[in-house]
């Protein structure tokens, strides 16, 4: 599967980007911002396009064709205000989805965040964060897509262990990236993932169980 992986240079964006690049079954593309970015991507035989969550459908409609499926993974940081939190997270989550159902890339798989679905749980301080990606959420359950979302709780750099938690709704608690990563990349050709969302927190399944069984 011909995978556009959005957001390749975050650190969760990294890990998805590295493990399509090691499975036989995938071929990857990242897209990224910067020339020396993609010149390191590059060095590697990964094949990325640069392009902005701030350009046009068009632009991020040329970079993606071609693929069969869409991974978006992209933030704009905790470092940024409001106003890019609105233009990368939401409305840039959005030209992507319109430049899938342009190119009639069917399969999207979000990364998105623990609880955005559900108001009440919101973290006080990081409320535009949240807005942005409940209502990127919703656009995309409104597509007609085939999705999945994928709601990781606190991220941590260190090594995966290979065992998630996934439900609807699930409390507060952490995940490292590379689990993440594992799950994202395993969602792609899981069925019945499709048109699905769900929470994802270090637990005690395996992966593929834990999704098996979702």
């Amino acid at each position: 599967m011909n995978v556009f992986v959005i957001g390749a240079n975050g650190q969760v964006g990294q890990n998805i980007v590295n493990l399509l690049h090691t499975k036989e079954e995938h071929s990857v593309k990242a897209m990224v911002r910067k020339e020396e970015q993609a010149d390191e991507l590059a060095s590697r035989g990964i094949e990325a396009a640069v392009v902005s969550l701030e350009d046009s459908v068009e632009a991020i409609s040329k970079a993606m064709k071609g693929s069969e499926a869409v991974i978006f993974a992209a933030g704009s940081g905790g470092n940024t205000g409001s106003d890019k939190t609105l233009l990368v997270d939401l409305d840039g989550a959005v030209k992507t989805i319109e430049a899938a159902e342009k190119l009639g890339v069917k399969r999207y798989v979000m990364v998105s965040a623990l609880q955005a679905h559900n108001r009440e749980n919101w973290h006080e301080a990081l409320l535009p964060y949240y807005a942005a990606k409940h209502y990127a959420d919703k656009w995309l359950e409104a597509s007609q897509l085939d999705y999945t979302i994928v709601r990781p709780g606190g991220l941590l750099n260190e090594p995966g262990s290979g065992k998630v938690s996934i439900a609807e709704n699930l409390g507060s608690g952490s995940i490292s990236r590379e689990d993440v990563a594992e799950v994202v990349v395993s969602t792609l050709k899981k069925e019945n993932t499709i048109r699905r969302s769900f929470d994802l927190l270090s637990g005690n399944k395996e992966i593929k169980q834990a999704l098996d069984s979702y």
